[in-house]
């Protein structure tokens, strides 16, 4: 994955594939705040207190919009390092045969096997010429292990892709490479760690594959015109009391009170599946042996010589998701994929609402909150007045992400989006930031309801 594996530690990663039931999907993404994978990251804060110095930097309008934007895009398909493990775990045994045999051709591959990045996205040709070697060491051993005729299980496809991934990033830092550069590279990659949401849509049948703290809710429209939230994925995390005890029980007794501390793996790591980080997934001996045999950047630096404490009975970490499937539809409009920054700012309803109105164009008008706040007759015209100037240009986002990410952002204690906020949240300098949010990652994708209503009437 290109803005997983770019060296950067702790990026999220969303993807979604979108088929022909989908209309559209967009996506915008905050950039990553750089921390070593190890650290635990401070929780974000629900006080937006700044200092004088920011208070007298104020961007304007067109600033906020270009940073707002700068990293969006809209998508038909959305394809990055996990998406062609995915692809090639769905194709059956015969397209497989027929992939390896273009291959030693010297054809062309497939479209679907054709690099399509974000602009943004760093791109190395001597990783590009890595990582398509393992993929086609995957499909090859696909087609050692399945026979003519196969078709694959969509559930366990998404699984194996899934594991395949992390497994060859694990392969590929253990071996190392002559060139240094894609050493320290293959290196970096692994000992960073990334979580993932994956939706993919066959059909009807929509599958969510979920390794981490991201999340995936359905906006689902009532006969009212209302929007509810349908949660897709479960968070792993300390909240989720399932995932606790599946990693109690993975290890022995002595180790109960160690292995989650502070609501942290190993009182550090906040989720509890990832890709990478096999600092808590190697045994200590792997990591001394490869890092000794590292190239000397690597060596300066100090987080990859840390070892965790109460660190026994490794691994601890896995890059299996969980899969949960959902037959969709009409009534189910759209879905949104998004980091943990995200649920942390707004509510699952609220971020329904807020993107079910921006796509329909219609505002579910709701009773002004004050969240408990004295207000004079004075200060409550002004906020009807502010949210009836704020309906009138609600929609001068393009790309629904961006949109939901300024309310995120912006949103104060009455639930409207304040400019003056938005702009201070978006000029803190890089080391502050995390104090106030934490990294949002959006990908919204919008379904056809007439489209599903005939998938299912076929099905």
């Amino acid at each position: 994955m290109s803005q997983l594996f770019r060296g950067l530690p702790r990026a999220k990663v969303l993807s979604s594939s979108l088929l022909p039931c989908q209309q559209r999907g967009s996506r915008a993404r905050r950039p990553a705040s750089r921390r070593p994978s190890h650290m635990s990251p401070t929780p974000p804060s629900r006080c937006y207190r700044t200092t004088s110095a920011l208070l007298s930097y104020i961007l304007t309008p067109p600033q906020v919009n270009s940073i707002l934007k700068a990293n969006e895009y809209s998508f038909k398909a959305l394809s990055e390092r996990l998406f062609y493990y995915i692809a090639v775990s769905l194709l059956p045994h015969d397209t497989l045969c027929e992939l390896e045999a273009a291959v030693e051709a010297g054809r062309a591959l497939s479209p679907i096997l054709q690099w399509q990045k974000h602009p943004n996205d760093y791109f190395s040709r001597e990783a590009q010429t890595l990582y398509f070697s393992s993929l086609r060491t995957y499909w090859q051993e696909l087609i050692d292990l399945t026979n003519p005729g196969d078709v694959p299980d969509t559930s366990e496809a998404l699984m194996n892709a899934f594991k395949r991934l992390d497994n060859d990033i694990s392969l590929e830092a253990q071996v190392g490479d002559p060139n240094a550069f894609l050493h320290y590279w293959v290196l970096r990659v692994a000992f960073s760690g990334a979580t993932a949401c994956v939706a993919h849509i066959d059909g009807a049948d929509l599958y969510i594959a979920n390794a981490g703290d991201a999340r995936a809710v359905l906006g689902v429209q009532e006969e009212d015109g209302s929007f509810t939230a349908h949660t897709l994925s479960n968070d792993h995390c300390a909240q989720n009391e399932d995932e606790v005890s599946r990693i109690r029980g993975e290890h022995p007794p002595s180790e109960r009170k160690t292995v989650i501390r502070q609501d942290r793996l190993l009182g550090l790591l906040m989720p509890f599946r990832a890709f990478g980080d096999v600092k808590f997934k190697w045994s200590i001996e792997l990591q001394k042996r490869v890092l000794e045999s590292g190239p000397d950047q690597l060596h300066e630096n100090e987080h990859t010589k840390f070892i965790p404490p109460n660190y026994h009975t490794p691994p601890y970490l896995t890059a299996e998701p969980e899969i949960t499937h959902h037959r969709l539809r009409p009534q189910d409009r759209f879905l949104v994929i998004a980091s943990d920054g995200l649920w942390e700012t707004l509510h699952r309803q609220e971020v329904v609402r807020i993107v079910g109105e921006y796509l329909t164009g219609v505002h579910q008008r709701q009773p002004l909150t004050v969240g408990g706040y004295r207000v004079t007759l004075g200060q409550m015209q002004g906020l009807l007045e502010e949210r009836k100037a704020r309906a009138s240009s609600a929609f001068q986002d393009q790309n629904a992400a961006t949109h939901l990410m300024r309310h995120a952002v912006g949103n104060n204690e009455f639930g409207t989006v304040d400019h003056e906020r938005l702009s201070k949240m978006l000029s803190l300098p890089e080391e502050l930031a995390r104090m106030y949010r934490d990294d949002i990652t959006i990908i919204v994708s919008q379904f056809n309801p007439h489209v599903i209503g005939a998938r299912r009437q076929e099905a």
